[in-house]
């Protein structure tokens, strides 16, 4: 069988084996393209593309409240970091520590995406900024974003304006339209457009002043990294060839085993160079990155509950809903 597939596999290594062919699924022929995430989603959202490929997971939450039932998850999630720690504010904003967001105007590429999802929730939770209590401006255009493939409404409180189309985050940003942006984007794709580079700019910095310590802090107390995107394959075939959600993930899990080895390689080199102590050695090997429900559910529902408190989802939405049946125990 051949399927289409898409992945984002510059931003992860851990999909490499599949797309340069050393690993497929046993029984299916993968014909692979490599698509900036967030076009690939707007695509997927709205034309269905692709076979299979990576998902917002915050969308694949909205699409599956709504009923839109095309797609399937497989617990395989190709994307996390701690996105709060990357949040950028003017020098000049007055915003000192998250609090300072309070009454704010605030930059999101696009504000379904997982990435801003997970930094509201923990703005919220960890520090009691609301997003009633800041004001957002969007990037993405309607006919060229995934609020508009899912027809997003804001909750009562919300206030999401439109930047215009005739410029950006980036350049609103400089210019001190905006105080501060949850994320930023730019590479070059179908649905973003800032160019500047803020993260180098001398009127831009980090809200978090050590941005790695917040990470270690987040995840220290919560044990979650928080996922973003994951993989999606078409319902109408994963109906008709109930053995392929497993394969898939079978196949995803053994590119990961094969990166994994590699990774430690590179550790037990540092270790023996003499540039990491025994100690960090013994935390390296622990894997932090996994898939499967199993070792994701508080983080998978930590996400979906967000979703539900933020008004994305008029319901929380359990993960039996979005993942295939045959993967729920992996």
């Amino acid at each position: 069988m051949k399927l289409r597939l898409s992945l984002a596999a510059s931003s992860n290594p851990r999909s490499w084996p599949i797309h340069d062919g050393s690993v497929q699924p046993d029984g299916i022929e993968l014909v692979p393209s490599v698509v900036h995430p967030s076009e690939m989603f707007w695509r997927q959202l709205r034309f269905a593309d692709f076979d299979i490929s990576e998902m917002s997971y915050s969308s694949l939450l909205m699409i599956t409240a709504q009923g839109d039932d095309r797609w399937v998850g497989l617990p395989i999630f190709t994307t996390r970091r701690f996105f709060h720690t990357g949040i950028l504010v003017r020098r000049d904003s007055g915003i000192e520590k998250p609090e300072d967001l309070k009454g704010k105007r605030v930059g999101v590429p696009e504000f379904q995406q997982t990435s801003v999802l997970w930094s509201r929730g923990i703005l919220e939770h960890e520090f009691g900024v609301k997003q009633t209590e800041m004001e957002f401006w969007m990037e993405r255009v309607p006919d060229h974003s995934h609020a508009g493939a899912t027809g997003l409404k804001p909750a009562e409180g919300v206030t999401i304006k439109q930047i215009p189309a005739e410029t950006n985050i980036g350049e609103m940003m400089l210019d001190g339209r905006l105080d501060a942006t949850l994320h930023y984007i730019v590479n070059p794709n179908l649905v973003d457009r800032s160019t500047a580079d803020l993260w180098r700019h001398p009127d831009i910095r980090t809200l978090f002043p050590d941005p790695t310590a917040e990470g270690i802090r987040y995840y220290r107390k919560t044990g979650i990294y928080p996922v973003n995107h994951g993989m999606v394959i078409r319902r109408s075939i994963a109906e008709e060839h109930p053995w392929i959600a497993l394969n898939i993930y079978k196949a995803f899990e053994k590119a990961h085993a094969i990166v994994e080895t590699q990774r430690m390689e590179h550790v037990q080199y540092h270790l023996d160079a003499g540039l990491i102590s025994p100690d960090s050695f013994e935390g390296l090997k622990v894997p932090v990155v996994k898939y499967g429900i199993r070792a994701n559910r508080t983080g998978l529902e930590t996400c979906a509950q967000y979703s539900h408190e933020q008004g994305l989802t008029p319901r929380l939405v359990a993960l039996e809903e979005c993942f295939a049946a045959s993967t729920m125990e992996q």
